[in-house]
């Protein structure tokens, strides 16, 4: 796929322009977001993330269309439970409900610049050394058991406070109540941090931790830079409105781990599958590329959909029987 220079920056402007459209309205007057308005944000930001895919199936044909699909939906399910770990930082910093989106919107804007540094980096890797698919295959299996095990009751990580925000707290003088919307003020004549700039902060940075395991994931789907990085754009996009819209249905997503396991899992043996396919390792086949079958988009793109959906009408079925599975 050959993607010029101009369509690189023309497609950053056009997403820098919706982000920052978004942000002065959130800005302009801060609020509680409701489920109508929350429903309607969600709504458009899955319908330009359809039109742009059409736009690659008219421009590049339907495999490209199919890898960006794949992608953004891969994405997008595995932010949702970043949702569970939002709701924490939320809570853990008594962020006021009417500041929460502007938080989130911030937050996702320093994650989305993080996440476009991975992609370049791990393109850049991947063209130079085919074996980097391995340790993305090991890496994603690996991710795949703890979520399994997770799922199961196992050893459940909480979320701990990012180093880089440890960091700010010690440099910089941070106040102890919230000033309204602001992120710096003057007191005595000196300038301090308020926690409305170490929340942001600390989401920007958890959601780059949770990219090491969906960045690996998607090019598993798509080894093409623009639409790695557009999958990602587009599904972080979305991904505000979300926590405001899904609210107490995270909860009864009780089977997500297990489904999010199995599509790490299978995308990890796709990659396997792929990096025999483009050997270069002496120690294996001597070096020669493992005639092994591939993956085909189509089928994974049917294997993620189909895993979405079972684990979400199971999950409702199962709290719906037992509430207290929800608790």
């Amino acid at each position: 796929m050959n993607v010029p220079a101009w369509l690189w920056f023309a497609t950053i402007g056009g997403l820098a322009a919706v982000i920052l459209a978004d942000l002065l309205l959130a800005v302009r007057k801060p609020h509680e977001v409701t489920i109508r308005e929350a429903t309607r944000w969600v709504i458009f930001y899955i319908a330009l993330a359809v039109l742009f895919g059409l736009g690659v199936w008219y421009f590049a044909g339907g495999t490209y269309a199919g890898e960006f699909f794949a992608g953004y939906i891969t994405e997008y399910s595995l932010s949702v439970d970043n949702l569970f770990v939002f709701v924490v930082i939320m809570s853990s910093f008594a962020v006021p409900p009417i500041h929460q989106q502007r938080v989130l919107l911030v937050g996702i804007v320093i994650a989305l610049v993080l996440r476009g540094v991975f992609i370049a980096v791990g393109a850049a890797a991947i063209n130079a050394l085919s074996w980097v698919f391995y340790l993305f295959a090991a890496f994603l299996i690996y991710t795949a058991v703890s979520m399994a095990r997770q799922g199961m009751g196992g050893a459940d990580e909480e979320w701990r406070e990012p180093r880089v925000v440890g960091l700010v707290r010690r440099m910089l003088p941070v106040t102890e109540e919230y000033h309204g919307a602001r992120t710096t003020v003057v007191h005595d004549g000196k300038r301090w941090v308020t926690p409305m700039l170490i929340v942001m902060i600390a989401i920007g940075m958890t959601d780059l931790l949770f990219a090491l395991d969906s960045i690996p994931a998607i090019f598993g789907l798509t080894q093409e830079a623009y639409l790695v990085f557009s999958a990602n754009a587009f599904a972080l996009m979305g991904l505000r409105q979300l926590y405001f819209l899904l609210g107490g249905l995270l909860k009864k997503l009780v089977y997500l781990s297990y489904g999010l396991a199995v599509i790490l899992a299978f995308i990890g043996v796709k990659l396997v599958l792929h990096a025999l396919h483009e050997n270069e390792l002496p120690f294996i086949n001597g070096g020669e590329h493992v005639p092994v079958p591939e993956i085909g988009i189509g089928l994974s793109l049917s294997v993620i959909v189909g895993v979405l959906a079972i684990t979400t009408i199971a999950s409702l079925v199962a709290v719906k029987r037992n509430p207290a599975l929800a608790e």
